[in-house]
């Protein structure tokens, strides 16, 4: 039995024993006695008696045991052509001042903060900031829109709002302080005061309740850690919710804590003192736990990168970073590796920096293709890792454990079940099924440290959403099968929640904003394949009678609108306007049958089917009609 194995079998069988001994790896306030807090299953609690802060084990730990003059934040910004370093002793400074900053504005152990920032080193000050003093934030994408940024005011209630005066793209800057003007004109909830960085870029207009971040700082006392409960909240992250309102998920303080620890060893082999770079943003899952808390809780150096994978101001920027800081591991998208193979098939780019110190690629957020597998383990000459788990989990489910135990890769897979996560494949009744049947990928309860423990103030919904489809389940909406040596390969979504370049969004708001126009009598959105960006969305819509718009128009009113509402990120550009839409009997419209034949490469969607089968028959018939 090698080292996987036994330590998979023994996550499930001896879970206290287990989670105990890696729990070992935080500094606690008050040492847990119990892992698994079972007692109001299926709403599960760990280490329930345990007390700890994650910004001292983040920042303080290291600084007390003598890594404070290591570098613990390199921000690269291929925007300004400003690299800084930040050492654990700076970054700490910084942290606690903030968080007195906070402090001082009235900010307390459980009160929420939304952060509305760019990749800037101040987006980790903030979280940590945050962390010290036992208060929950939320941070938002700086690319959604005033809706999107206020139905998250509206639910997570905060007391203080955190943003920049703009983020910046190739060749545009983004103004945010009208972006949260905006969401707040929309909002029922008022929060006290808007803290905002004022960037060289675009400088905001700040109103009565505006903070200067600067100013903020200037009477600020440093803040001490705050001791707080191990399932005490320490951030909610909104993600794409089927029904349009997004849901917040919960990450609680010791659970993410001792798993972020836990995975850094053991699935990426990054030990104290070494680089890691995850090229995302942190208003995303991944940037949470892999540009900020886990390299940090390592005691690593972490890269915060600010600009795209082949933008300003040159083209091979991916490979720069990674020979200029001796990057050991990356962590990505498969759309990044898409987007620089775009632009530099035959890797004479990458032929320019020395990425020798890069020993592993590791990639997730959408389902990677063997093609850019392929080209990028042959360019870069390192084991190219595929790896698979959500915004609800927090870390990976299944991965090939590079620090454990490095297993031979099979391109369309991430590999196996991660230790605490025992992932099995259903049919619709709920019976397990055999290898290399495709069914519904599920977890089975209890889900490990560092999962999601509920929702943001609704149990209701997390269970409507995650547990009530197949008893003692977690439903990852996520299809698949298992093959024979215990290989996961995720195959897709089951519901209306589609990845465009790693970002999970829903098509149910999408559609919401096409069904509001006047001329619009009903409309779909599907996701579709798509080369580069892995899947973007696609609009279908029925007109009224009667409405004079021409096409064109109509096309144009659309694609803005869900720009407005929902924000650049959704990729909406491609909308057709048809007679009807597939619909069952009862009325339903077919989307999973859309996509199917969308995938499968036809041009066209039928109108009104009566009866679903019928699609079968019409897909050859269907190719290539336009």
């Amino acid at each position: 039995m090698g080292a996987y194995a036994e330590n998979y079998r023994r996550s499930l069988e001896d879970r206290e024993g287990f989670w105990l001994d890696a729990a070992q790896a935080i500094d606690w306030e008050r040492a847990p006695s119990r892992a698994l807090d079972d007692s109001d299953a299926p709403m599960y609690r760990w280490f329930p008696d345990g007390e700890l802060n994650t910004c001292f084990n983040a920042l303080d730990r290291h600084v007390r045991d003598g890594r404070g003059e290591q570098p613990a934040l390199v921000w690269d910004s291929a925007m300004t052509e400003v690299v800084q370093t930040w050492t654990y002793r700076e970054l700490l400074e910084a942290v606690a001042r903030f968080a007195g900053a906070l402090r001082a504005q009235g900010v307390g152990r459980g009160d929420r903060v939304v952060l509305y920032l760019p990749m800037i080193p101040e987006a980790a000050i903030a979280m940590l900031a945050c962390a010290r003093i036992g208060a929950v934030h939320s941070v938002v994408f700086g690319g959604f829109a005033p809706k999107e940024l206020a139905a998250r005011i509206d639910d997570a209630l905060p007391k203080v709002i955190v943003a920049a005066s703009c983020g910046l793209e190739p060749n545009r800057v983004v103004e945010y302080k009208p972006i949260v003007d905006e969401a707040l004109r929309q909002t029922e909830h008022q929060p006290d005061k808007v803290i905002v960085l004022q960037r060289d870029q675009a400088q905001a207009e700040l109103g009565p309740r505006d903070v200067d971040w600067r100013d903020a700082l200037a009477g600020a006392e440093p803040a001490e850690c705050v001791p707080v409960a191990a399932t005490d909240p320490l951030y909610v992250l909104y993600t794409s919710g089927t029904t349009g309102k997004p849901k917040g998920v919960v990450r609680d303080n010791g659970g993410h804590a001792v798993a972020l620890r836990w995975s850094m060893a053991n699935i990426y082999d990054i030990a104290p003192g070494e680089v890691f770079w995850t090229a995302s943003d942190v208003g995303w899952v991944v940037g949470h736990s892999y540009i900020v808390y886990a390299p940090l809780l390592t005691g690593a150096t972490t890269v915060v990168y600010e600009g795209k994978p082949v933008g300003t101001p040159d083209a091979g920027a991916f490979w720069r970073v990674i020979a200029q800081h001796r990057v050991k591991a990356l962590f990505t998208a498969p759309t990044a590796l898409r987007a620089i193979k775009r632009v530099d098939p035959e890797g004479k780019l990458l032929a320019e920096h020395d990425t020798s110190c890069l020993e592993t690629l590791f990639l997730a957020g959408e389902r990677l293709d063997p093609e850019t597998y392929h080209w990028a383990a042959d360019e870069l000459g390192v084991p190219v890792i595929d790896h698979w788990w959500q915004t609800e989990t927090g870390w990976p489910i299944c991965a090939n454990l590079r620090g454990l135990e490095p297993m031979p890769v099979k391109a369309g897979s991430p590999t196996v079940p991660v230790p605490g996560y025992e992932v099995e494949v259903l049919d619709q009744a709920g019976n397990p099924l055999p290898p290399e049947t495709d069914g519904a990928i599920c977890l089975k309860l209890p889900l490990p440290p560092g999962t999601l423990p509920t929702l943001w103030g609704d149990d209701e919904r997390f269970r409507e959403s995650y547990l009530s489809r197949y008893d003692g389940y977690y439903l990852t909406g996520d299809n698949g099968y298992l093959d024979a040596d215990g290989y996961v390969f995720v195959m897709g979504r089951t519901d209306d929640v589609i990845n465009v370049a790693g970002h999970r969004l829903s098509t149910g708001s999408m559609e919401a904003v096409l069904a509001a126009h006047p001329a619009v009598a009903e409309c779909a959105v599907i996701g579709v394949h798509d080369q580069l960006k892995g899947q973007v969305p696609r609009g279908f819509v029925v007109l009224k009678s009667g409405v004079d718009i021409s096409e064109e128009k109509l096309r144009e009113d659309l694609v803005a609108a869900v720009r407005d509402q929902i924000g650049p990120v959704a990729a909406f550009r491609d909308v057709a306007i048809v007679n009807g839409l597939p619909k069952t009997r009862s009325g339903k419209i077919l989307r999973k049958s859309m996509r199917e034949i969308a995938d499968r490469g036809d041009t066209a969607v039928p109108s009104t089917i009566e009866d679903p089968s019928v699609l079968d028959e019409l897909r050859p018939s269907l190719r290539g009609k336009g």
